[in-house]
């Protein structure tokens, strides 16, 4: 452990730091020079040890019964965790038993050969965003017109939505993952908006709930408001939590790797190029650079609930620890030139962005395979790409990635 300046320790807590991920690399990747394991203190939060070591990160998921999700998965300031004023508890909630009961309501849905059902749609969205870029005439922001769109369309495909509801839902994902976000968060930021945020996403779930009862189809909706858990109904809480993990995980975290990949191709020319030349053979190993590069989710927070030891550092019962994915993707042991944006990367899939463990990403097949359908119907058709100006990124401390990305284009025939 080292004392840390807080200019080092505040990329954990200062969400206006993730407004330049450049800077934010850096920094991370100084503080592996300084050690795997950091003591924050920092005013209006509780204290926590922030995890960097990418072996750390996943001894400690390998034992979800010494490091819980619960009390608090998220890194929250005393503020917010007092001024709460609505409950949520969704899967990352959850710890052992309750966990693995309702992960296994769902998992079939997203096993590889139930994701594949999925590749026609994933095809159909691809073409769309290929026509829409050329409709577009050379110019078009990628995050906000072809990368949040997307993965959006087949988290509503996948739950039995309707095309209608997609600006609904498009704004209450933004707002709640969006939260710190100046341009993103719902006014006037407050415990307490983030809490009619929440309220929003209940009442539309609630009435689908009601809808899906009283006339079942074979969407996952139908599955989650007809759910039986220990041969009882599912709780409310628990029913909405589970829609809300699932349309916003789903969401959010596969538009920033989609946004993050495209910007990290026009950074990186030569990879584009290799790419290009043979997306076969180069495009799964790419994507799993891109979510190695991006790591949307950017944390989780675990609770000790014995002393213990990690990376030679005492750890006491209830101490919080932040597993920090982001610089867990930029540990210098396990990746060479972390800060290199790499396609052909040997071990790209060693990121650590979807977890690792008992609460492994349950949608990770699916958003690799999102990835993978996105860039290989657009990548041959790319003949020149730049950035047409200065792209954001949000300002949260949670879940994020761009917010913009203009680019300027040409496609071939």
């Amino acid at each position: 452990m080292t004392d840390l300046s807080s200019r080092a320790s505040d990329i954990f807590t200062d969400n206006h730091r993730w407004g330049d991920l450049d800077d934010w690399n850096r920094a991370a990747l100084d503080l592996h020079d300084q050690g795997g394991i950091h003591r924050i203190e920092c005013d209006g939060f509780d204290p926590f040890w922030a995890v960097i070591d990418h072996a750390a990160v996943l001894e400690i998921e390998r034992q979800p019964e010494l490091f819980t999700n619960g009390p608090e998965p998220v890194l929250t300031d005393r503020n917010g965790i007092e001024s709460r004023t609505m409950e949520i508890k969704t899967l990352i909630h959850m710890d052992a038993p309750q966990h693995g009961k309702y992960r296994r309501l769902t998992n079939d849905w997203f096993k590889p050969a139930s994701v594949r059902r999925l590749n026609d749609r994933l095809a159909e969205l691809s073409r769309e965003a290929v026509a829409k870029l050329e409709a577009a005439g050379g110019e078009i922001d990628f995050a906000t017109d072809i990368a949040l769109p997307y993965p959006l369309q087949v988290i509503l495909k996948i739950l039995g939505l309707p095309e209608d509801d997609f600006p609904r839902m498009m704004m209450l994902t933004q707002q709640l993952f969006g939260a710190d976000d100046p341009d993103l968060q719902r006014e006037p930021p407050s415990p307490e908006v983030v809490g009619q945020v929440i309220a929003d996403f209940y009442q539309y779930f609630t009435e689908l709930t009601a809808a899906r009862r009283a006339e079942p189809t074979d969407d996952l909706a139908t599955l989650i408001a007809n759910g039986n858990i220990d041969d009882e109904p599912m709780p409310d809480l628990e029913t909405m939590g589970y829609y809300v993990i699932v349309a916003t995980a789903g969401h959010d975290t596969t538009s920033s790797a989609m946004a993050g990949g495209m910007h990290a191709l026009i950074d990186h020319p030569g990879e584009l190029a290799k790419l290009k030349e043979d997306p076969e053979g180069l495009m799964a190993n790419a994507v799993e650079e891109m979510i190695r590069w991006t790591a949307p989710v950017r944390h989780f927070m675990r609770t000790a609930t014995e002393d213990t030891e990690i990376l030679g550092q005492e750890i006491r019962r209830g101490d919080w620890l932040y597993l920090s994915y982001k610089a867990a993707n930029l540990d210098p042991k396990v990746f060479d030139r972390p800060l290199v944006f790499d396609i052909e990367r040997p071990n790209a899939d060693r990121q650590v962005s979807f977890g690792y463990g008992v609460h492994f990403c349950l949608g990770a097949q699916l958003a690799r395979n999102e990835l993978r359908s996105l860039f290989t119907h657009l990548i041959p058709r790319i003949d020149t790409i730049e950035l047409a100006g200065d792209p954001a990124t949000m300002k949260t401390t949670f879940v994020g990635g761009h917010k913009t990305l203009p680019i300027r284009y040409t496609l071939t025939p």
